[in-house]
């Protein structure tokens, strides 16, 4: 099978040029400025880019698709389908399933199921049996079966104990080791930030310390080891600095952001109810440019969906009650392109490094880079189209999205997962 994208806007190495690039059976096999195929053979198609940005197959590290467990809210065919419409061709998924990704069998569950995905599904296995905190699960072979990485993510391992334990063990077998950063303890009961909206609301707050004090224990635990932490859905103004100063101390430490940080506020709860409740909350203004700042300066190297799905029923309950979090794979590069390059705050190459170039090293995948002999895992993306969020027509089975009706700046227009087409706008 070979695929040939003509008039293509590509960047290599911060670098801009126009280019076709070919592939053939998955692997990009020319970069040129002009590639004339004589004869085009019945089992090649070609793309005409027209002039658009031809990027890397995105990749998110941090999504939940709910996949054993809860198949009515996502499951791995619905969640890897809207992952391509937003130009995602590599999903890392969360291990807070039902049961917990903690064992060969649900890890070779997924892997069995991904076979027939959209997107490359890339299962995240648990640091403790359960995700309860306790006892480690066995990285060695965890790796073996498949994982990527590790993490309890939706619930942090609270044992200083166990967590520096896990540090060492997930470093020894090459694994990164994912910390959901928040201190229980002060985070109990809590649904949207604490501060003046939560007061007036009547709704119960999530301190700002409750996500620094873990996200500060991680790095003197990573420091003092010698080990490599990658911090989840930063969003405070004090862990962006807490990071920055681990930074240049040469700590061993990486971070990720979501797309909600950097686009909505604390505010938004008034005016978008439950569809503004995630974990951690959405901050103050101060908290937001300071994630934004720290995306454009390089302290934070990700941007994750953390793709939440929901069904309708739970985020129709009371704020309070209802559950946390939020769709995002079809939204995440539109909201980047029309919060973060269309406003000059960071440049094209910059940004997609950050769905890139920077996760395929923190999880030694192979892929985020368009070079020859990589795999042909491409997007076509058009950074002029003006379009309205309608989350009836995403394929997630789950429509709980805060973005509805926002026009956005951004288009992915097909997307191409080891040299076969996945996703084509015009055709769903």
């Amino acid at each position: 099978m070979k695929l040939l994208i003509k008039n293509a806007h590509i960047i290599i190495e911060g670098t801009y040029r126009k280019a076709d690039i070919l592939s053939e059976s998955g692997i990009i096999t020319d970069i040129s400025d002009v590639l004339d195929i004589v004869s085009q053979t019945e089992d090649m198609t070609v793309i005409n880019a027209c002039g658009n940005f031809v990027i890397p197959g995105l990749i998110d590290l941090h999504c939940h698709l709910r996949d054993p467990g809860d198949l009515e809210s996502e499951d791995i065919y619905s969640g890897s389908e809207s992952a391509v419409r937003g130009g995602f061709t590599s999903i890392a998924c969360m291990p807070n399933t039902y049961p917990v990704i903690d064992n060969e069998e649900t890890i070779k569950y997924i892997i069995e199921k991904a076979k027939n995905a959209k997107a490359r599904v890339l299962p995240i296995a648990a640091i403790t049996y359960g995700s309860k905190g306790e006892m480690m699960t066995d990285f060695a072979e965890l790796k073996r079966i498949g994982a990527v990485a590790v993490s309890d993510d939706g619930k942090p391992v609270t044992d200083s104990s166990v967590m520096k334990n896990a540090l060492i063990e997930a470093n020894k077998y090459g694994l990164a080791l994912i910390s959901h950063c928040e201190d229980m303890y002060i985070a109990e009961g809590g649904a949207m930030n604490d501060g003046e909206v939560a007061d007036r609301l009547g709704y119960k707050g999530i301190h700002r310390s409750a996500e620094e004090i873990m996200i500060a224990r991680d790095i003197v635990l990573a420091e003092t080891t010698g080990t490599f932490v990658h911090i989840a859905h930063v969003s405070t103004f004090g862990g962006v600095q807490l990071i920055r100063e681990a930074k240049k101390r040469k700590v061993k430490v990486t971070c990720e952001t979501c797309p909600h940080y950097f686009t909505l506020t604390e505010d938004a709860a008034e005016y978008l109810g439950t569809n503004a409740k995630m974990n951690p909350p959405l901050r103050t203004k101060q908290d937001r440019a300071a994630v934004i700042k720290g995306l454009a300066d390089g302290t934070i190297d990700i941007i994750a969906t953390d793709h939440a799905p929901h069904k309708a029923e739970k985020k129709a309950l009371p704020f309070n009650e209802a559950a946390f979090g939020i769709i995002g794979f079809e939204t995440a590069l539109a909201l980047a392109n029309t919060y973060l390059i269309k406003t000059g705050v960071m440049k094209t190459a910059d940004l997609i490094d950050k769905f890139t170039v920077n996760p395929a090293k923190i999880f030694a995948i192979d892929s985020g880079c368009i070079a020859v002999g990589k795999r042909a895992d491409m997007v076509v993306f058009d950074p002029d189209f003006e379009w309205t969020v309608d989350v009836e027509r995403f394929a997630s089975k789950s429509k709980n999205s805060p973005y509805n009706g926002f026009k956005l700046t951004g288009k992915v227009l097909t997307t191409v997962m080891d040299g076969k087409i996945v996703y084509d706008c015009n055709n769903i």
